[in-house]
């Protein structure tokens, strides 16, 4: 029964303990990669998000439809698509460990989209996880919310 009651105490406390051992830099490399990873997307750099984007991504759109990796890249590449400057509000970036974080906020998206311009309010929170020497997006889950005054 003590040897249970040990492994339980053990077990409750691994995630802190896990969290403690997140390098400090790691914050700054996790922000520095997730404004990499949004200056992409606005810049509909194809081959930036194909490196950046993990081939088993799971993407939650505004819908709450599940798609995956080429599903997110087109939907930022488009060839009839352009995007205004974006500013993020209420941001978070989160080391979740050595090898995991996220980032998360909230933006007015504008632009054109097949020669029609569109603006819409979301919150997204992206997961990243490392591989190797770089992170890369494994996970992302957008909102939409009402644009206020609308």
């Amino acid at each position: 029964m003590h040897a249970m009651t040990a492994m339980l105490l053990v077990v409750g406390l691994m995630p802190p303990a896990l969290a403690a051992e997140a390098p400090r830099g790691n914050l700054a490399g996790l922000t520095a990669f997730a404004d990499a990873f949004d200056a992409a997307q606005i810049a509909q750099d194809r081959a930036a998000l194909d490196r950046m984007v993990a081939d088993d991504l799971v993407f939650i759109d505004g819908s709450g439809k599940r798609y995956g990796k080429a599903f997110f890249i087109d939907g930022w590449t488009g060839p009839d698509d352009d995007y205004d400057p974006v500013t993020l509000k209420d941001r978070v970036v989160l080391p979740l460990g050595r090898d995991a974080g996220l980032a998360s906020a909230e933006t007015i998206l504008s632009g054109r989209s097949a020669g029609k311009p569109f603006r819409v309010r979301i919150r997204f929170t992206d997961i990243f996880r490392r591989h190797g020497d770089s992170w890369q997006a494994s996970y992302i889950h957008v909102t939409r919310m009402p644009i206020e005054g609308d």
